[in-house]
């Protein structure tokens, strides 16, 4: 019989957030998402691209006597989401495909006591093996069903063709994100193991040490960021494409590039490649709401724009990366001898050699896996605008996976469009409410949950919910310190208004936001933890950021002065 915790706290809704709950749900301790989900999420994404989908595959196949699934929940069109103890006496509900869902809980209550050896004894055995697995047969695998699905003739197909369409995408996402927990799994135990061994030789760990020895040098992030290098120069040496590139909306330099032999050479051989090579990603990856840069090339273009603007120089940006890293690897060796140097030299190279797998696996399945869903849903959205169902391909996003499925067999089945539009009400509205951090009943053991790092936890619990004056505390992510003009940044739209020099405050960020780090100076979240994607990318750029702020975005506004201490966590505002 499990014994009961302490319970630190509970919400349970308020006027302000009221919630909904089924059985046993009160009792879990959940997360909002604001790490890859930050604003109001589709019916469509929930239904069938949540990260949380296979995650007891993962809790399963490594033997975590911490967990055993790890459920998800809408609420007031937020998604929240709950590890769920590997504990026999759990009783609660869940949802996935629309579906009643009973999380997986071991019938054994002595499970997560007898499990935790095998953890232990399998994980070097990921870490030490897992590059070379990724190498020669998983990411090999991701790429033929990458051709597969980008070989499809969407237009072509007939609507049962693409009912078959749909299901291969879902299942080759529950593969790619299958080993996506593989990976994650053997990093996190590559690199947990040489935070433990510098903390046991050096007589304590370090985060900013740790942090800055995650950085990678060559991975598909960097080759992207190669590509539009390349462009940069290609555009900056000819007259005629510089003029075109001083239009003042991505959209006037596509025209005035199309209206030329030149521009329109350009567009085929090197935008359009781009796209092709590097476009199945949005704005924000883990959502189906937003258009993809395979799809629309302005994100590429503001891209390329800013790289001219700047003259951005890749190969120097890269070799900073390289000689800090070179600087930090020796600096967590330097006075250690013996057994202990050898130690931490085996740990440290374990982990190096794992750095390229987190910006990749970001490019093979959080971007290219959910933006390939994306394309096959908003191909059936093309015909069902045909058919007279739907008034856009994209109301595809706003119906549920079922809802999808019946107007496939029937486009007549229900009023779709009438639907839809209630839902896009319904999603507009939501973007007003502010969600907390958390839900549920936090514990101890909940709060200090493995993974509940990358969201700022525990350290966002004991913090509170984020004060209204004074100032604005998160967690340092990247150190140093700047001053400067703020530029708050919601969405693809407002990415050309980010000018070189200003500090650049969001709810949160992923690698499609790359290219606005070779303009700001200093990065400020609402969402994430030190070792999330804008705190890794910050470090690669060597830009001061604070993450976990919480409330950022509202108490700073576009042209506010701040001050963001990267090393304390700290950002004011200086007026």
């Amino acid at each position: 019989m499990a014994v009961a915790e302490e319970v630190l706290g509970t919400f349970h809704g308020s006027d302000e957030f009221p919630i909904e709950w089924q059985e046993g749900e009160k009792e879990l301790f959940w997360i909002y998402d604001d790490l890859h989900i930050p604003n109001p999420v589709s019916p469509m994404f929930f239904d069938i691209g949540g990260w949380w989908l296979t995650c007891d595959h993962m809790f399963r196949r490594f033997g975590t006597p911490f967990a055993s699934d790890w459920i998800a929940k809408e609420i007031n069109g937020y998604v929240y989401t709950a590890a769920v103890p590997a504990d026999s006496e759990i009783r609660s509900e869940a949802t996935e495909y629309q579906s009643r869902y009973v999380p997986r809980v071991p019938r054994d209550p002595e499970h997560a006591g007898k499990i935790g050896a095998y953890l232990g004894w399998v994980l070097p055995e990921y870490a030490g093996n897992f590059l070379a697995w990724w190498r020669d047969r998983l990411r090999p695998e991701i790429e033929r069903n990458f051709a597969y699905l980008d070989g499809i003739d969407f237009d072509g197909a007939s609507m049962r063709e693409m009912a078959v369409y749909l299901e291969d995408a879902i299942d080759m996402h529950d593969r790619h994100w299958k080993i996506h927990w593989m990976l994650n799994f053997a990093q996190f135990a590559s690199t947990t193991n040489l935070n433990a061994v510098i903390g046991e030789v050096r007589g304590g760990e370090d985060p900013g040490l740790m942090g800055r020895l995650q950085s990678s040098l060559e991975d598909r992030n960097w080759d992207s960021i190669e590509d539009l290098w390349k462009i940069k120069d290609e555009v900056k040496g000819d007259g005629e494409l510089s003029a075109a590139f001083e239009g003042e909306t991505a959209a006037d330099v596509m025209s005035a590039l199309e209206g030329s032999e030149r521009g329109r050479r350009l567009i085929e051989e090197r935008i359009v490649a781009h796209q092709k090579t590097f476009g199945y990603k949005s704005i924000w990856s883990h959502e189906f709401a937003f258009k993809t840069w395979r799809e629309d090339p302005a994100p590429i273009i503001e891209a390329i724009r800013g790289y001219v603007a700047t003259d951005y120089d890749y190969p120097s940006n890269l070799q900073a990366v390289s000689d800090d890293l070179e600087a930090a690897k020796r600096e967590v060796v330097e006075g250690i001898e013996g057994e202990a140097r050898d130690k931490l030299e085996q740990a440290l190279k374990l982990s190096l050699n794992m750095n390229p797998l987190t910006p990749d696996h970001h490019f093979y399945v959080d971007q290219g896996t959910n933006a390939r869903l994306r394309v096959a849903a908003i191909a059936i959205g093309r015909k069902l605008v045909e058919a007279g169902a739907l008034d856009d391909p994209e109301d595809v996003i706003f119906l549920h996976y079922n809802e999808l499925r019946r107007l496939m067999a029937d486009p007549q089945a229900f009023d779709a469009a009438d639907l839809v539009s209630d839902r896009r009400d319904d999603r507009e509205e939501a973007f007003e409410i502010r969600p907390p951090a958390w839900v549920g009943t936090a514990t101890k053991s909940a709060i200090e949950f493995p993974y509940g790092g990358l969201w700022g936890f525990p350290d966002r619990f004991y913090a509170g919910e984020p004060s209204t004056t004074g100032e604005i505390k998160g967690l340092a992510a990247s150190p140093g310190v700047v001053e400067g003009p703020a530029r708050f940044v919601s969405s693809l739209d407002e990415f050309d208004q980010v000018q070189q020099g200003e500090i650049l405050v969001c709810r949160m960020t992923n690698p499609a936001w790359v290219v606005l780090f070779t303009k700001i100076a200093g990065l400020v979240t609402e969402a994430g933890g030190t070792v999330s994607h804008p705190a890794v990318v910050a470090r690669e750029f060597g830009i001061p950021a604070v993450v976990g702020t919480g409330n950022a975005g509202e108490r700073i506004k576009t042209g506010d002065r701040i001050r963001v201490n990267g090393a304390t966590g700290v950002v004011e505002l200086l007026g």
